[in-house]
């Protein structure tokens, strides 16, 4: 597999990796704690980029989560 094919085939995870990896440096400097939360910026990034490369769509349903919440709460009926 070469460069070309990584890139069409997992662009998504490769942005969001790249973007958390980006992110790390400034945040092992400040101990363990922190490194740990940088740990979680990269599976967040990770996946994200995942759904994104398999177009399984958003990773919260925007648009179900705003139809429960006007069916629960509608202040102006």
């Amino acid at each position: 597999m070469n460069w070309k094919q990584l890139w069409e085939g997992y662009k998504g995870r490769l942005l969001g990796t790249a973007a958390a990896i980006l992110f790390i440096p400034i945040y092992l400097f400040f101990g363990f704690w922190n490194m740990l939360f940088c740990a979680l910026l990269l599976y967040v990034g990770y996946t994200i980029g995942k759904y994104k490369d398999l177009d399984q769509g958003s990773l919260i349903p925007w648009r179900e989560l705003l139809d429960w919440l006007n069916a629960r709460w509608r202040p102006f009926k």
